[in-house]
């Protein structure tokens, strides 16, 4: 209940610039997507040169410290943000992000305050805010917008296009988000492709 109240964004919405976010947020869905929806919410802009990135993420080029790393900083004081990740799932939020990048994400969290909520159970949508249940306890996120960043659907226009265009003569194969769109999984497309790629004569 609620999924049209003006507080409700959909993800390519505010990415696109066509939506505008407040200072508190709720976002729905802990996946890939939520963690960069996020991400964008707390920046304003990524370092501009390797200096500042290096600095950013206190990687010591000279490598004293220890593991080529210097202390890492405290969370930020004023974050640009409010911020609530939540899933329904119980699992940790972003348990199934990439392995060379996942600690980024959940650094960038954790630095700037994020709150990640996981076996959230989702009331409704009003002016009040986001209704949810989390851990047997009601509870109202008093947000100024919520975004929702689950229930991709596949998007198989083209293949079905390709199947009317081609008819038998030709074999149209249906992989990646096409096929499968829970959490846009990168690595699942890239293996189904060269799978593919490898059987096609």
């Amino acid at each position: 209940p609620g999924i049209d109240h003006p507080k409700v964004i959909y993800y390519p919405a505010l990415l696109k610039g066509e939506k505008q976010a407040g200072g508190r947020v709720a976002i729905i869905g802990a996946g890939g997507i939520g963690f960069d929806v996020a991400e964008f919410l707390l920046k304003s802009e990524c370092p501009p040169s390797l200096s500042q990135w290096l600095g950013y993420w206190k990687i010591d080029p000279e490598l004293n410290g220890r593991g080529g790393l210097l202390p890492f900083p405290a969370e930020v004081a004023n974050p640009k943000r409010e911020v609530f990740l939540l899933q329904r799932k119980n699992s940790k939020p972003g348990a199934n992000l990439g392995k060379t990048t996942g600690w980024i994400h959940r650094a960038e969290m954790k630095r700037h305050g994020v709150k990640l909520l996981a076996g959230v159970h989702y009331l409704k949508i009003d002016d009040d805010g986001l209704h949810i249940e989390h851990q047997g306890q009601y509870e109202v996120l008093a947000v100024d917008h919520i975004i929702i960043c689950a229930g991709q659907v596949s998007q198989r226009g083209l293949y079905e296009e390709l199947v009317d265009l081609l008819g038998g003569d030709r074999h149209v194969h249906l992989i990646g988000g096409a096929l499968l769109a829970s959490e846009l999984d990168a690595k699942r497309a890239i293996r189904q492709a060269v799978e593919l790629a490898a059987h096609l004569k």
